[in-house]
């Protein structure tokens, strides 16, 4: 009989796409610099836990429609594991497994006691009422209710899910134990448990980690011109962020396309725009540029805040920007990596670069299982010495071992897990 390694190397593996290859070719590059046993590394390589249900929705027309939903648990070795709920129609179970792998090393990099989730639904939640995003959530709340608690795996919103989502998802998870559980969830309403600065949490942290890499390169952050992708919870908070602190926004975009304006976009103005019109289609604040372009404006740093694969190999080499923070998960490829760092663009990865919005949640988490809160200014402070702290360690084994600052968050992540597994064993 095959042993497990082979079995697995040579079987077809469900959650194998695109997004979780490249999951797993970032892990490869980084084990020799981590320097790991090799059975740990083969167990670290595969999630854990996969889940797929379907989820019967009666419509407001009153036929029902059944969606896919998924869950993926990669690590529970630090602790219950952690991550975020999407809706969106290209989610599946490969998107789910590599967003639960990079949130495994994420959470070792900040060292928090948790492991990596992530899950979804896929489908258009813009096509669907709230009535009916209400009972999609409760179904599939039910549905997960024997893999999720507060000390297995806590949910948090994602894409297309807010602190309303998590507010019906504690609701049915409550339900069903009989009492109220506020820990069940992060990233929820304030009134029912919810922590304050947990929706700016993930963009000021953004702007955190870019101002530790200003200090360390000699740069002033307010002379710098800055290009936002994204102008939501992420690129729309980051936006702000640097606004308010004299840095000058050049573009900024979301789904209608994008704005740009040498001079400086007035972000207060464009977000009441935004949440005025839903979107910053029709404003002309500045140029319209299309998002390939707003790529390729030409700026000291460009912030990833969309989705995954943004810079490829086919437009990586027209990126003029001096710095690259990644808000979103999986924004640049393999091969844009690769010839980034030969242009000498320096990235900041994703998971120390948008670690903010896990580091609050479990912030969050942490109040709710004591009852005791903190205010805004304890919390933002927390948060920037845990960045920092992070920021400094992965900078110093960047420069000591002579490698990105992508392997280097890597390898600290992904020796914080290989220490707890070698400790705790592999079972049996």
């Amino acid at each position: 009989m095959a042993s497990p390694p082979e079995a697995l190397a040579h079987a077809p593996l469900e959650w194998d796409t695109p997004l979780y290859r490249m999951a797993v070719a970032q892990f490869d590059q980084a084990v020799p610099v981590a320097d790991i046993p090799d059975d740990i590394a083969e167990r670290l390589r595969y999630p854990e836990r996969s889940i797929i249900v379907s989820i019967p929705v009666r419509m407001d027309e009153g036929h029902r429609v059944v969606f896919p939903g998924y869950r993926v648990q990669h690590s529970s070795i630090l602790g219950p594991t952690k991550g975020g709920i999407r809706y969106d129609l290209e989610v599946s179970l490969g998107e789910c497994a590599a967003l639960a792998m990079w949130m495994t090393w994420k959470c070792a990099l900040l060292r928090l006691p948790y492991g990596g989730a992530k899950g979804g639904v896929r489908c258009e939640p813009r096509s669907m009422s709230l009535p009916e995003v209400e009972r999609l959530t409760r179904r599939f709340t039910s549905d997960l209710l024997p893999v999720i608690g507060p000390q297995e795996d806590i949910p948090a919103p994602d894409m297309a899910t807010n602190e309303q989502t998590m507010a019906w998802m504690m609701d049915t998870y409550s339900m069903q134990r009989g009492y109220a559980v506020p820990e069940i969830v992060t990233g929820k309403p304030i009134s029912i448990g919810g922590s304050v600065f947990r929706h700016e949490a993930t963009g000021a942290g953004v702007v955190m980690v870019m101002m530790r890499a200003c200090d360390k390169l000699g740069w002033r952050l307010d002379a710098q011109r800055c290009v936002v992708q994204g102008f939501g919870n992420v690129g729309g908070i980051a936006a702000h962020e640097l606004h308010a602190l004299g840095a000058r926004v050049v573009a900024v975009s979301d789904v209608s396309g994008g704005i740009h304006s040498e001079a400086g976009l007035d972000i207060p103005a464009l977000e009441e725009y935004a949440h005025l019109h839903g979107s910053l289609e029709g404003c002309t604040a500045g140029l319209r540029v299309t998002n390939e372009e707003l790529l390729e404006l030409d700026c000291d740093i460009l912030v990833l805040a969309a989705r995954e694969d943004q810079i490829t190999g086919e437009n990586a080499w027209r990126v003029r920007a001096r710095m690259i923070a990644e808000g979103a998960n999986g924004p640049t490829s393999l091969e844009a990596d690769q010839i980034l760092g030969e242009r000498r663009i320096l990235v900041l990865p994703d998971i120390l670069t948008n670690a903010g919005g896990v580091t609050v949640s479990y912030f969050e988490w942490v109040q709710d299982l004591g009852r005791l809160f903190w205010t805004r200014d304890e919390i933002r402070a927390k948060l920037a010495e845990k960045l920092s702290d992070a920021f400094d360690r992965v900078w110093d084994l960047a420069e000591d071992r002579e490698v990105s600052l992508r392997t280097a968050a890597l390898v600290s992540g992904i020796r914080e897990v290989s220490n707890a597994l070698e400790a705790r064993g592999i079972f049996p």
